[in-house]
């Protein structure tokens, strides 16, 4: 599993969810969909995405991952995720084809989600992509629109170590004729969209240049860029999809609720405030320190904890130097050394001790803060999943 393996999991090819989807019956063909690529907001622009259309009145599947607590969380309809007995059931039935053709485990959880969307005959399904997009295993839809949030380097070893190089996989969702929205501009990564959906003839609109501004219940700062590509997506599919506009301002501010959505800049008490965030590489960091910087405490401890094939040289820095940090390694086999953490971020000025758990790292720091104070959880995804 790429969550426990990394590179090692990743399969760049789309032979084994084609030969699955033709052996389910081509689900894939039998949904209305919108598929959401991008190095950081892809998750929570699904979300939303899933919220307005649900708010609108309409039966809305939502394909995400990682999960953080549990597996069905990737796999929902309006909500609510799929049960237990449908997840076995699904295994058992096609488990000698799974062996046969030596599916990974991604590929086997895209080909539940389609089977199970078009089962329940969804209105629309909202798929994020696993990684990158070109080759991702989702990439066997035909949305109705394509939407692209923003490109970062992450996952550099297998999406390429420029931007312009991400962008063309991230650009590998848009479909001939298909209209794309790209939630946000950069200079170095807009012109490698523009080709692509030139030459195929698909229209490109940029969330960025919309002029209203909406609000969500997803208060990370951050989601504002994400709110705009959302909103100009919605409004390309009106033609399509009755949707109001008090569907779009109830769907954006009822995202939690309606979804279930967890770890997006989420407050788990007030006194010491305490916020959990998912954001792990130096792009979603950097926006996600930013606000946790200007927030008002009188002392901030950060719990920290990555894992192996993160670029501690890119992360660490954008942390900040005032603050109490505890160390920490989530129980995954990728999680990276409690004690190489520490010894690196020393390196940056980050000072602080190591737990041998999350848990531990967690209850001491909430041990140490004063009502006034800030308490961070995050650098990795698997932190957070630990606390919430």
């Amino acid at each position: 599993m790429y969550q426990k393996q990394g590179k090692l999991a990743f399969k760049a090819k789309l032979d084994n969810i084609k030969a699955l989807a033709k052996h389910l019956g081509s689900p894939e063909k039998r949904f209305k969909s919108i598929h959401v690529a991008g190095t950081n907001g892809k998750g929570s622009t699904s979300h939303m995405l899933a919220s307005v259309f649900q708010e609108a009145g309409y039966k809305v599947g939502l394909y995400t991952s990682p999960h953080l607590k549990d597996f069905r969380e990737r796999i929902k309809i309006n909500g609510l995720p799929i049960s237990e007995q449908e997840v076995v059931e699904f295994i058992t039935e096609h488990k000698l084809f799974f062996e046969n053709h030596d599916c990974s485990f991604f590929e086997m959880t895209v080909g539940m989600a389609y089977g199970f969307f078009a089962a329940n005959q969804v209105d629309i399904a909202i798929i994020e992509v696993g990684l990158g997009g070109r080759l991702d295993s989702t990439n066997i839809i035909t949305p109705e629109v394509s939407v692209i949030t923003n490109i970062g380097l992450d996952h550099t070893d297998m999406l390429g170590d420029t931007l312009e190089q991400i962008a063309y996989e991230k650009a590998g969702i848009i479909k001939p004729g298909v209209p794309v929205v790209i939630s946000e501009y950069h200079q170095e990564t807009y012109p490698v969209f523009k080709q692509v959906a030139e030459t195929l003839g698909s229209d490109l609109y940029l969330g960025s240049e919309l002029l209203n501004s909406y609000e969500s219940d997803l208060r990370g700062h951050y989601q504002k860029r994400n709110i705009k590509g959302v909103v100009t997506a919605i409004h390309l599919l009106k033609s399509k999809f009755k949707i109001s506009e008090s569907d779009i301002v109830a769907g954006l501010s009822k995202v939690v609720a309606n979804t279930g959505l967890l770890g997006r800049w989420q407050q788990l008490q007030q006194s010491p405030l305490v916020i959990a965030d998912t954001a792990h590489n130096k792009e979603g960091l950097s926006m996600v320190l930013q606000q946790l910087i200007k927030t008002p405490c009188e002392k901030l401890h950060i719990v920290l904890g990555v894992v192996k094939d993160k670029n501690l040289q890119e992360i660490l820095p954008v942390f900040p130097r005032n603050a109490e940090y505890y160390f920490c390694q989530p129980e995954i086999s990728r999680a990276l050394d409690v004690e190489v953490l520490k010894n690196e971020a020393a390196k940056f000025l980050l000072n602080g001790s190591s737990y041998v758990s999350v848990s531990e790292a967690y209850m001491a720091a909430k041990k140490n803060a004063g009502p006034g104070d800030c308490i961070y959880i995050g650098g990795s995804t698997f932190v957070v999943a630990e606390i919430i």
